[in-house]
Protein backbone atom coordinates (compact mmCIF):
# COMPACT_ATOMS: atom_id res chain seq x y z
CA UNK A 1 0.00 0.00 0.00
CA UNK A 2 1.09 3.06 -0.84
CA UNK A 3 2.31 5.82 2.36
CA UNK A 4 0.77 8.87 0.86
CA UNK A 5 -3.13 7.28 0.27
CA UNK A 6 -2.67 6.14 3.69
CA UNK A 7 -1.91 10.01 5.21
CA UNK A 8 -4.75 11.12 2.52
CA UNK A 9 -7.69 8.33 4.11
CA UNK A 10 -6.71 9.44 7.67
CA UNK A 11 -9.80 9.82 9.70
CA UNK A 12 -8.38 12.82 11.56
CA UNK A 13 -10.71 15.98 10.81
CA UNK A 14 -9.63 19.85 11.73
CA UNK A 15 -12.29 21.66 13.10
CA UNK A 16 -12.69 25.72 11.80
CA UNK A 17 -15.07 26.91 14.08
CA UNK A 18 -16.63 27.68 17.64
CA UNK A 19 -18.04 25.19 20.14
CA UNK A 20 -21.62 25.97 21.60
CA UNK A 21 -19.91 26.08 24.95
CA UNK A 22 -17.23 28.48 23.48
CA UNK A 23 -20.23 30.57 22.33
CA UNK A 24 -22.18 30.56 25.50
CA UNK A 25 -19.60 31.74 27.99
CA UNK A 26 -18.32 34.35 25.34
CA UNK A 27 -22.17 35.68 25.45
CA UNK A 28 -22.36 35.15 29.17
CA UNK A 29 -18.88 37.55 29.58
CA UNK A 30 -20.47 40.24 27.18
CA UNK A 31 -23.97 40.50 29.19
CA UNK A 32 -22.11 40.97 32.69
CA UNK A 33 -19.97 43.54 31.12
CA UNK A 34 -23.21 45.11 29.45
CA UNK A 35 -24.91 44.22 32.73
CA UNK A 36 -22.07 46.18 34.78
CA UNK A 37 -21.26 49.34 31.95
CA UNK A 38 -25.37 50.09 31.20
CA UNK A 39 -25.72 51.30 34.80
CA UNK A 40 -22.55 53.24 35.07
CA UNK A 41 -23.55 55.07 31.79
CA UNK A 42 -27.27 55.69 32.63
CA UNK A 43 -25.92 57.10 36.02
CA UNK A 44 -23.34 58.91 33.86
CA UNK A 45 -25.86 60.65 31.47
CA UNK A 46 -28.10 61.88 34.50
CA UNK A 47 -25.36 63.21 36.22
CA UNK A 48 -24.55 65.29 33.47
CA UNK A 49 -27.99 66.31 32.45
CA UNK A 50 -28.33 67.40 36.36
CA UNK A 51 -24.86 69.69 36.20
CA UNK A 52 -26.11 70.78 32.81
CA UNK A 53 -29.34 72.10 34.15
CA UNK A 54 -27.27 73.66 37.56
CA UNK A 55 -25.36 75.89 34.72
CA UNK A 56 -28.10 77.18 32.98
CA UNK A 57 -30.14 77.81 36.07
CA UNK A 58 -26.91 79.86 37.28
CA UNK A 59 -27.27 81.73 34.06
CA UNK A 60 -30.51 82.55 33.90
CA UNK A 61 -30.47 83.80 37.44
CA UNK A 62 -27.11 86.12 36.29
CA UNK A 63 -29.62 87.57 33.65
CA UNK A 64 -32.56 88.19 36.51
CA UNK A 65 -30.36 90.08 38.56
CA UNK A 66 -28.96 91.88 35.65
CA UNK A 67 -32.66 92.70 34.84
CA UNK A 68 -32.88 93.58 38.59
CA UNK A 69 -29.77 96.20 38.62
CA UNK A 70 -30.81 98.00 34.83
CA UNK A 71 -34.66 97.89 36.19
CA UNK A 72 -34.83 98.22 39.94
CA UNK A 73 -37.49 94.74 39.82
CA UNK A 74 -37.66 91.44 38.51
CA UNK A 75 -39.34 91.06 35.08
CA UNK A 76 -42.71 89.19 35.33
CA UNK A 77 -41.60 86.50 33.07
CA UNK A 78 -38.37 84.63 31.62
CA UNK A 79 -39.70 86.23 28.30
CA UNK A 80 -38.36 89.59 29.43
CA UNK A 81 -35.05 87.92 30.05
CA UNK A 82 -34.85 86.50 26.86
CA UNK A 83 -35.43 83.01 28.48
CA UNK A 84 -38.84 81.66 27.62
CA UNK A 85 -38.05 79.26 25.53
CA UNK A 86 -34.96 77.51 27.01
CA UNK A 87 -35.33 73.87 27.65
CA UNK A 88 -34.09 72.00 30.37
CA UNK A 89 -31.76 68.96 29.58
CA UNK A 90 -34.93 66.84 30.05
CA UNK A 91 -36.99 68.81 27.37
CA UNK A 92 -39.09 70.73 30.04
CA UNK A 93 -39.70 74.58 30.18
CA UNK A 94 -37.39 76.02 33.20
CA UNK A 95 -40.38 77.58 35.92
CA UNK A 96 -39.73 81.26 36.88
CA UNK A 97 -41.98 83.09 39.77
CA UNK A 98 -41.50 86.80 40.79
CA UNK A 99 -41.87 86.10 44.31
CA UNK A 100 -42.46 90.05 45.17
CA UNK A 101 -45.01 90.46 42.82
CA UNK A 102 -46.82 87.19 43.27
CA UNK A 103 -50.43 87.01 44.60
CA UNK A 104 -50.01 85.26 47.75
CA UNK A 105 -47.58 82.69 49.17
CA UNK A 106 -49.37 79.66 47.37
CA UNK A 107 -47.11 79.42 44.16
CA UNK A 108 -43.57 79.62 45.83
CA UNK A 109 -41.07 77.05 46.70
CA UNK A 110 -41.00 75.88 50.40
CA UNK A 111 -38.73 73.62 52.42
CA UNK A 112 -39.89 70.87 54.47
CA UNK A 113 -40.76 73.21 57.03
CA UNK A 114 -42.88 75.29 54.41
CA UNK A 115 -40.76 77.97 54.45
CA UNK A 116 -40.63 79.77 51.29
CA UNK A 117 -37.02 79.06 49.63
CA UNK A 118 -36.15 82.45 48.21
CA UNK A 119 -37.20 85.93 48.76
CA UNK A 120 -36.36 87.26 45.72
CA UNK A 121 -37.46 84.49 42.72
CA UNK A 122 -38.12 81.05 42.39
CA UNK A 123 -36.40 79.30 39.27
CA UNK A 124 -36.26 76.05 39.15
CA UNK A 125 -36.79 72.69 36.36
CA UNK A 126 -38.88 69.98 37.01
CA UNK A 127 -36.10 67.14 36.75
CA UNK A 128 -36.22 64.12 34.86
CA UNK A 129 -40.07 63.22 35.90
CA UNK A 130 -41.08 66.61 34.74
CA UNK A 131 -43.34 67.00 38.24
CA UNK A 132 -43.75 69.15 40.32
CA UNK A 133 -45.16 70.22 43.36
CA UNK A 134 -44.87 73.89 46.16
CA UNK A 135 -43.07 71.82 48.99
CA UNK A 136 -39.69 70.13 48.38
CA UNK A 137 -40.63 67.15 50.18
CA UNK A 138 -43.06 65.82 47.51
CA UNK A 139 -42.38 62.67 46.11
CA UNK A 140 -42.71 64.72 42.23
CA UNK A 141 -40.34 67.96 43.90
CA UNK A 142 -37.42 65.34 45.01
CA UNK A 143 -35.37 65.40 41.57
CA UNK A 144 -35.95 68.92 40.79
CA UNK A 145 -33.25 71.13 40.35
CA UNK A 146 -33.71 74.58 42.56
CA UNK A 147 -32.12 77.48 42.99
CA UNK A 148 -32.42 78.49 46.89
CA UNK A 149 -31.58 80.72 49.85
CA UNK A 150 -31.53 84.19 47.28
CA UNK A 151 -29.03 82.05 44.75
CA UNK A 152 -26.40 80.53 47.76
CA UNK A 153 -27.59 77.10 46.44
CA UNK A 154 -28.44 75.88 42.88
CA UNK A 155 -28.77 72.09 42.86
CA UNK A 156 -31.25 68.77 43.03
CA UNK A 157 -34.06 69.63 45.85
CA UNK A 158 -33.23 65.96 47.64
CA UNK A 159 -29.68 67.85 48.56
CA UNK A 160 -31.21 70.91 49.72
Amino acid sequence: MNVSKLFCQSKTKISIGFTLVEIMVSLAIVGLLAGIAIPAYTGYIQRARTETAISDINVISLALVGYNANNGRYPESLDEVGYNSYRDPWGNPYHYLNIQTARGRGGVRKDRFLVPINSDFDLYSMGKDGQSQGPLTARASRDDIIRANDGAYVGPADGF
